[in-house]
């Protein structure tokens, strides 16, 4: 008889009182749960030690990548569920890991359909749907470093699609979405300045459009009614904010003003 294979849920959190106690409850079916608190000021760690959740701190911030990679170094299950504060594992999604977890070891990796919320709509179109993401594999693998828009590193390894859904909470407040959207944007840029890239005025300005036109159009962001007009403004916000801050750190630094 095959012995079922063990499961460790593995998060990074920081001030996530008010969305963890709902996140913990979806997974608490897990072998163990991993929170890496990244400097919380709120009740974040308290609440998941009470959710049976092994908690560690991290003083410093390396960014996301590398974040992932230390939380994911406290864990002993042999696969990893890799999940977020605001996101919920549905019943049907546990389903369809527990059949994975049922099966002798292998080196395939798992994608997930993440449907996600924008100010009060799960979207069905937009590019956010179905939103794959690769979170369910062997404790082997592990994220790359990049600062921001980390991922999996998977190393050629097989891929295999699990039915269900991981609920993201992705807007339940645009100023906050946009905060957190502003953040990215800034680590993005440093991140690509550091590198050698470069942004002219056009690159903005296109890019932007582009940005506007692919979520509306191209991925049908009409079809979500007025989340998906709005939507589609945010996104090329988002992408202005990208290219006009690299833009920026390229301007200042042939001027000498870094």
């Amino acid at each position: 008889m095959t012995t079922r294979q063990q499961l460790s849920v593995v998060m990074i959190a920081k001030d996530e009182a008010e969305l963890l106690p709902d996140c913990l409850a979806s997974v608490t079916w897990a072998d163990e749960i991993i929170v890496l608190d990244s400097g919380s000021t709120d009740a974040t760690a308290e609440i998941a030690r009470s959710s049976g959740a092994k908690v560690f701190r991290s003083a410093v911030w390396p960014g996301f990548g590398r974040q992932r990679q230390l939380a994911q170094s406290y864990a002993s299950g042999d696969m990893i569920l890799m999940i977020d504060a605001d996101e919920r594992v549905t019943p049907e999604l546990r389903a369809s890991i527990e059949q994975v977890l049922a099966q002798p070891p292998s080196s395939a990796v798992y994608q997930i359909n993440r449907s996600n919320l924008f100010l009060g709509r799960f979207m069905r179109h937009s590019g956010w749907y179905p939103d794959r993401v690769v979170r369910l594999y062997p404790r082997m693998l592990r994220y790359n470093d990049n600062m921001v828009h980390e991922s999996l590193e998977t190393a050629g390894a097989p891929l295999a699609a699990l039915t269900g859904d991981l609920q993201h909470l992705t807007c339940r407040d645009l100023i906050a979405f946009q905060r957190k959207q502003l953040a990215y944007a800034e680590a993005w840029a440093q991140e690509r300045h550091q590198r050698g890239k470069r942004s002219g005025l056009f690159s903005v300005y296109s890019h932007t459009l582009a940005a506007f036109l692919k979520t509306l159009v191209l991925r049908a962001g009409f079809l979500d009614g007025s989340q998906g007009w709005m939507l589609a403004v945010v996104n090329a916000q988002y992408t202005f904010n990208k290219y006009s801050a690299l833009w920026a750190l390229n301007h200042s630094t042939s001027k000498g003003n870094l």
